[in-house]
């Protein structure tokens, strides 16, 4: 599951291992291996990537299903845009869906 995660939320992001590496401060084989499930990465790298990714380790483990966006440190205004933003797809999504039927 996490090695999924973490190929996953890489390639959304657009990222090379390469380039998570370097953020990770680890070698591009160091990803390889966690996204072959080789090996898994230590506490300290789960938190690294949990941050990097803006998700919580839990959901890099697998035992929470949503995703989360951070926003600590925006304007009220903003984050209350965003709010916005996520409800208006939301009602999109089920439009499309109730379309389909």
């Amino acid at each position: 599951m996490l090695n999924h995660q973490i190929r996953t939320l890489r390639l959304v992001r657009g990222m090379s291992q390469v380039e998570l590496a370097r953020r990770l401060g680890v070698t591009k084989q160091s990803v390889s291996n966690w996204e072959n499930d080789n090996i898994q990465p230590s506490i300290e790298m789960l938190k690294k990537l949990a941050d990097i990714f803006s998700v919580s380790t839990d959901y890099l483990l697998g035992l929470e299903k949503e995703e989360f966006i951070d926003v600590s440190g925006l304007p009220p205004g903003v984050v209350t845009h965003l709010r916005q933003v996520v409800e208006d797809f939301r009602i999109l999504k089920k439009e499309a869906e109730e379309k389909k039927k």
